[in-house]
């Protein structure tokens, strides 16, 4: 049995990273930049009005000035600005030559000649000068970024209308045991329907990979030997539940070896999931999680994540939150590392929430995240700071 952490570095480090294509980029937010995307031209492309006012020379502030023109957003300027002139301008207009400064109409006052008058007392340029965003070449986007909306905006503001990604890894999900049955059907006395199949898929397609489910393998080596063949065959990552413990139908790891699998671990000193095993095959890479649906939702969360990540090229981090418990609370037992399910009051505070064990999976649509207990420590007081990471 090994570390978590030591668990972790294990799992890194057996990342291969996925290949690379091109798409639209209005489909490329939440996926994982494989290029730089550089600048077409200088943004803004003009000195431009940052505000509604008129645009004059800042020496004739203290005259009557004489508007020559209205210039629109999006129109070029047709008169020359001169001395006691100014040209009214929209938010966005191109400002004329010689023009230094845009006063805010809120600051000045048209006289009944017609003319304006600054009447503020502090005036601002009011000005967004040509490149003072982005010069002419500039990156604007650096690789290995994960895509969000802002970013799509950025890409159609330089033209980049086709953009390098990652591929997305493919996630196989294999559910095991003759207990389980699919969720559409009606469990009999000594079956469960399938939970962790499901959940898994949510997680893999949230993590940014592409999940692929093939069914449900009964306990019978030969039968699970073939669908694991097909699935690595098929896949990136293989993600088998169940099969992993001490039972008599507990051959998962047999049968990964049997299947050309190396076997890089086979228990973490976690808990809950402690009977985890980790492999790699020469086409991708397998993992067996317990069947209680708490421990594959954890494991996956805190090892099988980050990789799908990396091997997009991305060091994918958990969201974590440095906050106070509300309460003490203590654990059973502190052989393994634990991680304890909590919720987070309105007091910014750290509550466990009602938990009885790894199979109780409707404990965790009431928590706001996990946290962790190192090895050897039983209790956490009130008071004490704990990281919650986000779920």
């Amino acid at each position: 049995m090994i570390s978590f952490a030591e668990a972790q570095k294990i799992v890194i480090s057996a990342a291969f990273e996925t290949e690379t294509e091109i798409i639209p980029f209005l489909s490329s937010a939440g996926r994982i930049l494989d290029e730089d995307v550089v600048s077409d031209m200088e943004m803004p492309p003009f000195d431009r009005s940052a505000v509604d006012g008129f645009a004059c020379n800042r020496r004739d502030l203290n005259s009557e000035m004489e508007i020559v023109e209205v210039i629109p957003a999006g129109h070029i300027p047709l008169k020359h600005v001169g001395e006691n002139q100014c040209s009214k301008i929209m938010t966005g207009a191109i400002v004329p030559d010689k023009c230094d400064i845009v006063i805010m109409i809120e600051e000045t006052e048209v006289l009944p000649s017609g003319k304006v008058r600054y009447i503020g007392k502090d005036p601002k340029i009011n000005i967004s000068f040509k490149g003072e965003d982005v010069r002419f070449g500039d990156i604007v986007l650096h690789h290995g970024l994960l895509i969000k909306p802002q970013d799509i905006a950025v890409m159609a503001s330089v033209g980049h209308t086709l953009v390098q990604v990652k591929k997305m890894p493919v996630v196989g999900i294999i559910s095991t045991g003759d207990e389980l049955v699919e969720p559409s059907s009606i469990p009999a006395i000594s079956q469960i329907r399938n939970s962790n199949a499901y959940q898994l898929l949510a997680q893999v397609s949230r993590a940014g990979g592409v999940g692929k489910y093939w069914g449900i393998a009964p306990d019978n080596e030969d039968f699970t030997y073939e669908i694991i063949q097909k699935a690595i065959n098929e896949s990136d990552i293989v993600i088998l539940t169940g099969g992993v413990s001490m039972g008599d139908f507990d051959f998962v790891p047999t049968v990964l070896e049997r299947a050309g699998v190396k076997i890089l671990f086979k228990q973490v000193n976690v808990q809950p999931g402690k009977p985890t095993t980790f492999g790699v095959h020469s086409k991708s890479v397998v993992f067996g999680l317990p069947g209680n649906p708490v421990s594959s939702f954890v494991q996956f969360e805190t090892l099988v994540r980050s990789l799908i990540n990396k091997m997009m090229g991305y060091n994918w981090k958990p969201i974590e939150h440095k906050l106070p418990m509300a309460v003490s609370y203590e654990r059973k037992s502190s052989v393994r590392m634990g991680w304890v399910p909590v919720r987070i009051n309105e007091n910014r505070e750290v509550l466990p929430v009602e938990y009885h064990g790894s199979a109780h999976i409707s404990a965790l649509p009431y928590a706001d995240g996990i946290i962790a207990i190192n090895e050897g420590i039983k209790t956490i007081r009130k008071g004490e700071i704990v990281s919650v990471r986000g779920i």
